[in-house]
């Protein structure tokens, strides 16, 4: 045990730099870090800002055009705009096609005691946040009711709602089957507030995109207001005073398509060119959305120009998988694409996902290069910790006056250190649809979390940081290249950054064994250990590994798994939890999906919010539930899976993990082998 503590931390001295000696040439950094500019990718996105892009709107098809347009100046190849139908009756997946919203004209008013318009309190023209996504046409005038949270009956009673306009804390989506349709209100009006932050509720002029869910038969519209705004009319109700209001709105859902655009870089080696790594984002949001997601959107922008002009200028040689950019709507168009287009998916081996990497200090956002679920053991994860690391300590070391070689900054932007967090596994966006079990394309996911202003008419491009566009670009670019270069040549450098990253993750699990409880300690070792050899195991879906560097990771490993701690036996198998599992391979999914339930749908409301499993402990709330949906395999018995899910995230009971199981099967997304 001393030696592995010796050997490790002899490592860790020279671990940051050793993790980008080796994986890419410095002349490609230097050639990178020249080229990439914050200040082109703020640019693009100042213009997209200025479109509410909604799925299959009119202003997302301007966004794709802008996009296309500026793909075409930088000379890329392939450029295409896929037009998927979503209609509301096709599936694609797990993901009921959405149809198009569009909206026209919106307006709220309120009115003095002559009911003439004294105050005009929020417009589409101006603020297209101010209307909830999904909202119908109507024309009103009428009182104000406050309803409170408006999720229970009991928030209703003594109140004259038919008719009313009613004032809620909750999301439009959450109150209208009852205020629209049981208590026949003829809007809404909401200030939910953002998710919960450190910062939740600091600053009361905040107004958050509100959404209702678009397949309710409760239709209505929605104004979206402030929480100041919220708190000066909840003062003069309880007062008695009565508050008249005009609403009036043109928008509706029409059927339409998903518009997603792609464009290549082809790659240079005929027997690799036909596989594809993959930039993606997701493109909608509503107006401003500037780091939720003009950002992940034009950085992939801007790496797309840097390379192909590195490529054509001959300042790097062209890569030998082919490169490829897409610009979707966010989990749903992903979904979409994957299950309609087969020939593309594929190709694709690997995706580096962007959604939120600009957040300057004023949205107290922190940067991640998420780690991969455990269910999707790779090396790919691995190198974007590995440059991800690299440019923290380049960074840092340039901020704090230290010798560094690359500082990674625009002109324009700020000069503090990265300070990435690396490796943890988030969910959250389209990279949950790469990595699922039907698909199984592992992913580096680049965002920012927290940031106080997502989702609201604050994230703007003035807390935008060109310096941080960039080196989300750099971090994007280097693993992109690296990936997309790996042959049987270059296994060796990959080997290295494994066999450092391991003795870390191995050293993180020596603390953790001392936390669980004495009966988990045993399944987290070996758990440990079979993902540490899986993850170098997942070099041959990339290239072959010569037999000399397969004996030395033998050796490796097996040198790591005999210094197992673990004093206690393990958890002896009874027959509780022997059932074994397969996918229904005809439905690609994951569960979660975006703007529909499938499982609610098809399982029933009340079954489905009785799963103990979809809300247990996670960070975003389904990690446990995605992650057992991801083990099935047609091997794992449900007490298998139940292990894995304890060693990734917490101990869980294993009744939970069979209840989820069980579900899935009753509507034929899994069945059990004879």
């Amino acid at each position: 045990m001393r030696n592995f503590f010796v050997y490790l931390g002899l490592v860790q001295c020279l671990a940051v730099k050793g993790q980008i000696i080796n994986l890419l040439k410095d002349q490609t950094v230097r050639e990178f870090n020249s080229e990439l500019s914050g200040e082109s990718a703020k640019r693009n996105l100042e213009y997209i800002t200025r479109l509410h892009r909604m799925r299959g709107s009119s202003a997302f098809e301007q966004a794709i055009d802008f996009i296309a347009e500026k793909l075409k100046d930088y000379h890329l190849e392939n450029i295409e705009v896929i037009k998927i139908p979503a209609d509301g009756k096709i599936y694609y997946g797990t993901q009921l096609s959405r149809p198009a919203w569009d909206a026209e004209f919106a307006e709220l008013w309120e009115l003095d005691h002559e009911n003439k318009p004294l105050t005009r309190v929020a417009d589409w023209e101006s603020m297209p946040i101010t209307l909830a996504e999904d909202s119908e046409s109507g024309d009103v005038t009428t009182e104000l009711i406050d309803i409170g949270e408006g999720t229970q009956d009991i928030n209703y009673i003594g109140k004259t709602i038919s008719g009313k306009l009613v004032l809620t804390s909750s999301s439009p989506g959450s109150v209208a089957d009852l205020a629209v349709g049981k208590y026949k209100a003829a809007g809404i009006i909401s200030y939910q507030q953002n998710q919960k932050t450190a910062w939740s509720n600091e600053d009361e002029n905040l107004i958050r995109w509100g959404h209702f869910e678009t397949f309710s038969s409760n239709h209505s519209f929605c104004f979206m207001i402030s929480l100041h705004q919220a708190r000066l009319y909840k003062a003069r109700l309880q007062h008695g005073e009565k508050i008249m209001m005009h609403a009036i709105v043109k928008a509706g859902k029409h059927s339409g398509f998903y518009h997603i655009l792609t464009a290549t870089i082809p790659g240079a080696d005929e027997k690799l060119k036909n596989e594809e790594i993959t930039f993606s984002c997701h493109l909608d949001h509503q107006r401003p959305g500037a780091n939720d997601n003009a950002s992940g959107s034009v950085t992939i922008l801007e790496i797309a120009r840097t390379m192909k002009k590195l490529i054509d200028e001959k300042r790097m040689e062209r890569p030998m998988r082919t490169l490829r950019f897409i610009w979707s709507p966010e989990i749903e168009g992903t979904l979409a694409l994957l299950n309609s287009t087969p020939a593309l998916t594929s190709k694709i081996k690997a995706n580096i996902h962007m959604d939120m990497v600009g957040g300057g200090q004023v949205t107290k956002s922190i940067f991640h290069v998420a780690g991969g679920p455990k269910s999707l053991p790779s090396f790919v994860t691995g190198l974007g910790e590995a440059i991800g690391a690299y440019v923290n300590s380049e960074t840092d070391a340039f901020a704090s006056g230290y010798t560094y070689q690359y500082s990674f900054i625009s002109e324009e932007g700020g000069k503090e250190p990265l300070q990435a967090v690396l490796g943890q596994f988030h969910m959250g966006s389209d990279h949950e649809v790469y990595e699922e079990g039907s698909f199984k394309i592992p992913s580096i996911y680049l965002h920012d979390w927290p940031d106080r202003y997502i989702h609201t008419n604050f994230d703007v491009p003035a807390n935008i940081d060109p310096t941080k566009l960039k080196r989300a670009g750099f971090i994007g670019a280097a693993s992109g290249l690296v990936v997309a270069n790996l042959t049987a040549q270059s296994v060796g450098a990959i080997w290295e950054m494994l066999r450092r990253q391991s003795l870390n993750r191995t050293s993180q699990v020596f603390g953790q064994l001392s936390e669980v409880p004495i009966k988990e300690k045993d399944n987290l070792w070996r758990q440990h250990i079979n993902y540490e050899r899986k993850l170098f195991e997942s070099i041959h879906q990339f290239s072959a590994i010569s037999p000399t560097i397969e004996e030395e990771a033998n050796k490796f490993y097996t040198w790591i798994e005999k210094m197992n701690p673990v004093k206690t036996e393990p958890d002896p198998s009874t027959h509780v939890g022997v059932i074994v599992y397969k996918r229904n391979t005809s439905i690609k999914r994951p569960m979660s999906v975006f703007g529909y339930d499938y499982l609610s749908h098809h399982l029933g409301k009340e079954k489905a919010n009785n799963l103990k499993l979809l809300s247990f402990e996670g960070i975003w709330g389904h990690e446990y539930a995605y992650e057992a949906l991801n083990f099935v395999d047609s091997f794992r018995t449900v007490r298998e899976i139940r292990n894995a899910l304890s060693a990734e995230f917490g101990p869980v009971p294993l009744e939970m993990v069979e209840d989820y199981l069980a579900a899935l099967e009753s509507i034929q997304i899994i069945e059990k082998l004879k």
